[in-house]
């Protein structure tokens, strides 16, 4: 959780990039989305059909179940 702006507000930490698992499923029947963007409201994508989607910040840290964020490559 993170405090934005001292304002009392937390919100989780969701960058661009990582995979949220929702607790409920997309029509298409899958529940891992792909953040695209994050601010006050996530595009987030479908991992199975695609679909983008725009979403309200608090009604989609509601239905997360867990954030999965990808190993940063290595530099060579």
């Amino acid at each position: 959780m993170v405090d934005v702006a001292g304002l009392g507000v937390d919100f989780l930490d969701v960058r661009v990039g990582d995979i949220l698992t929702m607790k409920k499923k997309h029509p298409c029947g899958e529940n891992r989305f792909l953040v695209l963007r994050s601010g006050m409201d996530f595009r987030i994508r479908c991992m199975k059909c695609d679909r983008e989607v725009m979403v309200p910040r608090l009604r989609c840290e509601k239905n997360i179940k867990a954030i999965t964020r990808p190993e940063p490559s290595p530099k060579a």
